[in-house]
């Protein structure tokens, strides 16, 4: 199983100091708008590769007004072993992390610990810009595959210059072929991983029992078909280059694809469903996440669900406990009553969160 058994927080958001000493079982937070739940669920989304569930910089993350810096530090029980992990960030620096007191990557980080969250912000999925779409699939897939970041990265990169490249008007084709090349290796490494994360998902779905609807996935290209290879997307860039002089940007790769989500049973998009209905739809593909990752790696990954009890109607909330506890996962979930865990019961451990004067207190009960 995967856990997090011990969390510290140091001038981590609103929290001065933390020592949160769990064990296994589901955490459910309570307390008032603004006491700083939503940071407790931020400092776990950094025992993950990325920038967090709130997607900020380091140095937003850091307790204010005092701006010294942050450090996060727990242990996670992972395939049967141990780990010490500390994440932290001094003044003017960028996210650094340990292992076992060895300085490792972000990569590394994702290789031994899995984090899956919904948030708020993500309720806007369905019919937001195609950007948060690719941004949510994304995440999903390097839930699966930890190297996917940075074939990511490099691909933005890679892009970036050749963008700058097309604004300049540059066309000698010398300068972009080692870019293209890059982009189309790259880039087809990301097509191949989202598609494999529509399939875990579309299977993980169709195999359960749940009482939350089945959403059908399509990822589609803004233009055309994706290239059926890498060397296929080099030529496509290649001969689209004049093209992309004349807006002076890359219009053919990855970053033009978009995720359309369809509610099954309804044969309705998920853009014209209710709102009830798309918050279902997404919890749908966070159950169904974690289920393809517990088939894939032996144990479900830590869930992360801000305000998820808020959202639902009473029997549905009982339903996403019984399907969190069967999974045997590790969810922390946020709330401002306890009367919203109420089902949960003793299954889960209850921390409440209140604010003392801009300082986040954090009790276990």
């Amino acid at each position: 199983m995967l856990a997090l058994t011990s969390l510290f927080m140091s001038h981590f958001r609103s929290h001065l100091r933390a020592d949160l000493h769990l064990d296994t079982r589901p955490v459910a937070i309570h307390g008032n708008n603004g006491a700083g739940k939503t940071n407790i669920l931020e400092a776990v989304s950094l025992f993950s590769p990325g920038r967090g569930l709130r997607r900020a910089s380091a140095a937003d993350m850091a307790r204010q007004p005092e701006a010294l810096g942050w450090k996060l530090r727990g242990v996670l029980q992972s395939s049967g072993q141990a780990y010490e992990v500390e994440t932290s960030s001094e003044v003017g620096n960028a996210r650094q992390v340990k292992i076992d007191n060895k300085s490792a990557s972000q990569v590394a980080l994702g290789r031994i610990a899995r984090v899956v969250w919904l948030v708020p912000a993500m309720d806007r999925l369905w019919i937001e810009g195609a950007e948060g779409r690719r941004r949510f699939l994304d995440r999903i897939a390097l839930s699966f595959d930890p190297d996917h970041a940075e074939a990511s990265l490099s691909y933005e990169k890679a892009m970036r210059e050749r963008n700058r490249l097309l604004k300049d008007n540059v066309r000698d084709a010398a300068w972009y072929r080692v870019l293209e090349g890059q982009m189309a290796e790259t880039g087809f490494r990301i097509h191949e991983a989202r598609m494999d994360a529509v399939a875990r998902l579309t299977a993980a779905q169709a195999e359960a029992e749940t009482a939350f609807p089945v959403a059908q996935l399509q990822l589609v290209q803004a233009e055309g078909d994706m290239p059926a290879s890498a060397e296929a997307l080099r030529e496509m860039l290649d001969a689209g280059r004049m093209r992309d002089l004349t807006v002076g940007r890359t219009l053919v790769g990855p970053h033009r694809s978009d995720l359309i989500g369809t509610f099954l049973a309804k044969g309705l998009p998920a853009k014209d469903c209710s709102t009830g209905e798309q918050k279902a739809l997404l919890v749908s593909l966070i159950l169904a996440n974690a289920r393809a990752l517990q088939a894939q790696e032996g144990a479900a990954p830590i869930l992360l669900l801000d305000e998820v009890a808020a959202h639902l109607d009473a029997g549905r909330r009982a339903a996403l406990y019984d399907e969190i506890c069967a999974l045997g996962t590790q969810a922390w979930m946020t709330g401002t009553g306890p009367e919203l865990f109420q089902e949960l019961g003793s299954r889960a451990q209850h921390l409440t969160v209140s604010d003392r004067g801009g300082t986040s207190e954090v009790t276990l009960q």
